[in-house]
């Protein structure tokens, strides 16, 4: 029979789980850095780092002196601009880093005002940071969906939807201030996040969980899983009325802050992309009761039943929709909405405001 394992082993066996499960927490912070400095080349834990590495030390090498833009020159996509984006590879902070069709880059304001590439600003130099969305090709309708993606979260925080900031669009660039960064005492702190796609285990494009198989995740994980859901459901409400049919899994995702507490990042992506010319449909669905328009007391009943959860929170955070999205629909042109999107808009917004003064 072997002998007891001694008790600086038994210290030291410890240790040595607490440094692995440090690590892995540090992994977990990081996820959204290492996919936009790496793309598809960053799988978490299982990574190929001898890569990774490799990539690291080019960019170092390759570097050179940083520079700072104004926010005109980056909106208006200077020859300077463009030429050190060029001369520092557009994929490491660029299209390939942040998911989506839009050209989109990260950039970090200094303390002098001015705006970086986010790698190659010091933590102690960041006072801001953004995604910022460009404008692309010549589509009248797609320069729509991006001059009314700030209306978009104007309503949504009207709504009472969780949003983070107020988007500001200079020319043909939105400038999106970043939820997964917080500025606190001089330090940068990156907040865990994980779409729903990860969330879901269905994370291949293309594929994608229905509402039912989210709720019921989201009812296992989240730290208060009726908030959650109820602002789960009040996003497809909003989604519906205002035609943001583009509402794939990697479109919501979850976050956790330094306090454990695990909820639904703030809303983003929230546009009219009823407008996209290739005619996208309404990718995550109600089982057995959609078809664009769901039976709300139908998904009440759902939610509840596979949650454990209470009628009355829920009827009573749909409700509260109600004379909001009428506020929409009398004055869109106060939110921002240009009266091409308001006109086609409001008949949803009122069906939508219907549907939910009808509940009980």
């Amino acid at each position: 029979m072997s002998a007891e394992p001694s008790l600086a082993v038994r210290r030291q066996a410890l240790d040595d789980l607490a440094r692995g499960q440090a690590s892995a927490a540090a992994l977990a912070v990081g996820e959204k850095d290492g996919q936009s400095a790496f793309g598809d080349k960053w799988q978490g834990v299982g990574s190929d780092w001898n890569t990774l590495t490799e990539a690291a030390d080019w960019l170092v090498s390759h570097a050179g002196p940083r520079q700072g833009f104004t926010e005109e020159e980056v909106a208006q996509r200077s020859d300077g601009f463009i030429e050190y984006l060029a001369a520092h590879g557009l994929f490491v902070a660029g299209s390939s880093g942040v998911q989506g069709e839009w050209p989109k880059l990260l950039l970090t304001r200094a303390r002098d005002g001015l705006l970086y590439l986010d790698h190659t600003l010091a933590d102690a130099d960041a006072a801001e940071h953004y995604i910022v969305k460009f404008g692309r090709g010549p589509d009248a309708r797609l320069s729509t969906i991006l001059r009314q993606e700030a209306p978009y979260m104007r309503i949504a925080s009207h709504l009472g939807l969780r949003v983070h900031a107020p988007l500001r669009l200079c020319n043909q660039a939105l400038f999106i201030a970043r939820f997964d960064r917080r500025l606190v005492a001089g330090r940068v702190l990156r907040l865990a996040q994980e779409s729903l796609a990860t969330l879901t285990g269905r994370a291949g494009f293309g594929v994608a969980p229905s509402h039912d198989e989210v709720c019921r995740k989201l009812a296992q994980v989240c730290s208060d899983p009726l908030a959650e859901i109820i602002e789960y459901l009040r996003r497809d409400v909003a989604n519906l009325a205002l035609g943001n049919r583009d509402n794939h899994a990697r479109n919501t995702a979850l976050q956790r802050d330094f306090s454990g507490q695990l909820r639904l990042a703030p809303l983003f992506d929230f546009a009219p992309m009823y407008l996209h010319p290739d005619g996208i449909a309404r990718r995550i669905r109600w089982d057995h009761n959609d078809g664009g328009a769901p039976d709300w007391e139908r998904v009440i009943d759902t939610v509840c039943g596979m949650g454990q959860l209470p009628r009355e929170p829920l009827v009573a955070g749909l409700k509260a929709m109600a004379p909001r999205l009428r506020d929409v629909g009398d004055e869109g042109a106060a939110f921002g909405l240009e009266p091409a999107v308001h006109g086609f808009l409001a008949p949803a917004i009122a069906a939508q405001a219907r549907a939910l003064e009808q509940l009980r």
